[in-house]
Order: structure tokens, then C-alpha cells, then sequence
């Protein structure tokens, strides 16, 4: 499983990426997370409003901090 983060770096970007990786742990699953600072990119995915989640290249969460809960039900989907 292939997982970014798009944000420039903001606390709602920091927020999004540990939220990630607890979402992860508590599921047990491995996944290549990396987070994507550059604005160029970014735009590369559609999203004009950080922070965002991207799972296996689908854009999943734009704009707002998703709750663990949510997360990890977006990865068991």
C-alpha cells in the first residue's frame, strides 16, 4: 500500500500524517508512507486545499483532518 501525504508542512498537515501512521499501527498493516511538500505536486493530484490523504494514488481525503476512525476505514476499504 502506497500512502501520501500532501501538505506543505502546516500543524493540520503534521495532524493528518501521525493520524496516518496510528491509523496503521492500531490495523497492522505496512504501508510505504511519504509526504509531499511541493505545491507543484500537490496540484498534480487536483487538490487545492491541504491537507490531503492519497491511498494507492486516489485522492481520499482533501481539505480537512480526518479522524483515526475514519482513516482506517478508508484503509479497509
Amino acid at each position: 500500500m502506497e500512502i501520501k501525504i500532501l501538505g506543505t508542512g502546516c500543524p493540520k498537515c503534521k495532524a493528518l500524517e501521525k493520524a496516518t501512521i496510528n491509523a496503521l499501527a492500531e490495523l497492522d498493516i505496512a504501508a510505504n508512507v511519504s509526504k509531499v511538500e511541493d505545491i507543484m505536486q500537490i496540484m498534480n493530484f487536483g487538490v487545492v486545499s491541504t491537507p490531503a490523504l492519497v491511498i494507492d494514488g486516489k485522492v481520499v481525503v482533501k481539505g480537512r483532518v480526518p479522524s483515526v476512525k475514519e482513516i482506517k476505514k478508508l484503509l479497509t476499504v
